[in-house]
């Protein structure tokens, strides 16, 4: 499954909201340097979606606040 996900990084709260069109909308309290929001995004995204982080992979845009996201499950 393919999913379109906006990241605000360096947020107060982590949180997921969903948009009506299945894309998602996730605030992250790291920062982006170094990989640790997509890290974090990662992380994230297996609890919500309830897979293990190994069957999340970021297809495009790894240094853009804008990504395309596989989940396998």
């Amino acid at each position: 499954m393919m999913v379109s996900v906006k990241v605000v990084p360096d947020a107060k709260r982590e949180q997921i909201q969903a948009g009506l069109d299945g894309s998602l909308k996730v605030w992250l309290r790291a920062r982006p340097k170094e990989g640790k929001a997509n890290q974090a995004l990662t992380e994230l995204l297996s609890k919500y979606y309830s897979v293990s982080r190994s069957q999340i992979h970021i297809i495009s845009g790894r240094t853009s606040r804008n990504k395309i996201v596989e989940i396998e499950k």
